[in-house]
């Protein structure tokens, strides 16, 4: 039996070694890239009935996330989603703040400190026939 120099075995072992190690990468990468998410977004809410929502009141909507508005115009709302990377805002004394980024938003959504260049995006609100709130994302 003829015995194969060291120097060659390493280097056929390392060839091994990368060629698998290549293999695994592509094939997580596929993997990845054909991820197929199971979750359905939900694009419409029923948040109760409207008396549950007085007038001046400002409910965040935490699960969806949203704020709730009702003034004397009647109801409105907005995404607390920031429009420039997607992060949920949080509650500041003058208004919102993105958690990620720093963008400052004041209490009716409008960006008043980037990076985001754009408001937080209204919400379509209905009071149904039964005198619930139907919100709609989108």
């Amino acid at each position: 039996m003829q015995s194969i120099p060291r120097r060659d075995f390493l280097r056929i072992s390392n060839q091994i070694i990368l060629s698998l190690a290549g293999l695994l990468g592509i094939g997580a990468l596929v993997r990845f890239l054909g991820y197929q998410s199971q979750h359905t977004i939900t694009k419409e809410f029923d948040l109760g009935s409207a008396n549950d929502y007085p007038s001046g009141s400002r409910t965040v909507l935490a699960d969806i996330p949203a704020l709730l508005n009702h003034d004397t115009q009647g109801f409105a709302a907005f995404s607390l989603i920031c429009p420039h990377l997607g992060c949920t805002v949080e509650s500041i004394s003058e208004g919102f703040e993105c958690p990620c980024h720093g963008s400052q938003f004041d209490r009716t959504g409008t960006v008043y400190r980037g990076p985001a260049s754009m408001n937080l995006r209204p919400l379509r609100v209905v009071e149904n026939e039964a005198g619930h709130l139907i919100l709609y994302t989108e």
